[in-house]
């Protein structure tokens, strides 16, 4: 038995099939017209049950999940491993259900490995409104592959529309300078919540993992004017920063230095009190004892004035006895009379 074209387009006919029909010719054949066999029948319902394993047989991967149609109906799913199906009335899809999908709204990934802006995606309104060019990126993974397959006619589309509105709907609530600084954390947050709650409304069937903000930049046309003013305020801040720790430095040194001179006051007061009490208490103590020896107090107090005046002052003593036999004189050097007469005088 061969296989031959038939038709004019030359289209080869299922073997398979093609057998069918010659074993049905050879068994309906009347006895004693060509060969014969015993257990004809059975051959057939041997052939069938093999067309119908082979036909019907499938196996579900560990990532995918089985839904089974029949007539283009849901029926059953599968979980992963082999199963059977009625040939050529049920049919099989096979979703991945643990494979990260990926969508982009305003930029479009090059094969060269760059990236091209999408205009009419990437601009959008800030709350003061600014405009600013938003890049993002959308992971999600198959959550419920019946609300994935039939829920939505374009789930694709749908998830990249639902997308746009919910970063656009973030921005807009945004002011420009969170949008292009500190506040892109949140921003990614809140557009992934309020993004998995519009699905959730479609029974989209599927579950946001990540919404990721690949650039937020101010558009190209004012993009010169917006980075001399993030400029102004990272000079702004800058300064600001600079006066705080002078601040900072200044006012414990300030505070410092004046507890110091309290302190030095404070205890210059206490030393001079004590010397005045001192004094004082001397001064009672002499007049106690010069009232009662007013003539020893009185030598006292001369010897130690003269002391006091005379200690500094270069001095010649001479004998009282050769005292009238020596002419003299004034010690005018240094250190002599004449220096004690000038500090007398200042």
């Amino acid at each position: 038995m061969s296989w031959e074209p038939r038709g004019p387009g030359g289209n080869m006919e299922d073997p398979f099939l093609k057998l069918l029909r010659e074993l049905q010719k050879f068994l309906k054949r009347p006895p004693g017209e060509g060969p014969s066999f015993k257990g004809g029948k059975l051959i057939i319902g041997v052939i069938i049950i093999g067309f119908v394993l082979w036909k019907g047989f499938y196996i579900v991967a560990p990532d995918e999940q089985g839904i089974v149609l029949r007539f283009g109906e849901m029926v059953r799913t599968a979980a992963p491993g082999p199963h059977l199906k009625i040939p050529m009335v049920e049919e099989v899809l096979l979703p991945k259900i643990t494979k990260l999908h990926r969508i982009e709204i305003g930029f479009l990934s090059t094969r060269g490995g760059g990236s091209q802006r999408v205009p009419q995606e990437a601009l959008m309104v800030t709350g003061d409104e600014n405009i600013v060019a938003v890049e993002m990126i959308v992971q999600f993974r198959i959550k419920d592959a019946e609300q994935f397959l039939f829920k939505v006619a374009d789930i694709g589309e749908t998830i990249k529309k639902s997308a746009e509105a919910s970063i656009r709907q973030v921005i807009g609530e945004t002011q420009i300078d969170d949008a292009l600084t500190i506040g892109k954390a949140r921003i990614q947050i809140d557009a992934q919540i309020l993004l998995q709650s519009i699905l959730n409304g479609y029974e989209a069937g599927v579950q946001i993992t990540a919404v990721q903000l690949q650039d937020v930049n101010p558009p190209d046309a004012v993009a010169a004017a917006f980075k001399d003013v993030a400029s102004a305020k990272e000079d702004k801040e800058k300064l600001i920063n600079e006066s705080h720790g002078y601040r900072n430095d200044i006012i414990p040194k300030a505070k410092g230095e004046a507890a110091q001179m309290v302190n030095e006051a404070q205890g210059y007061a206490e030393a001079r009190v004590s010397r005045a009490e001192g004094e004082a208490d001397r001064f009672l103590k002499t007049l106690k004892e010069y009232k009662n020896s007013k003539d020893i107090i009185r030598k006292r107090i001369y010897i130690e004035t003269m002391e006091e005046v005379m200690g500094e002052v270069e001095k010649v003593i001479i004998d009282q006895g050769v005292g009238g036999k020596m002419l003299p004189h004034l010690p005018l050097g240094r250190g002599g009379l004449a220096d004690t007469l000038k500090r007398g005088t200042r």
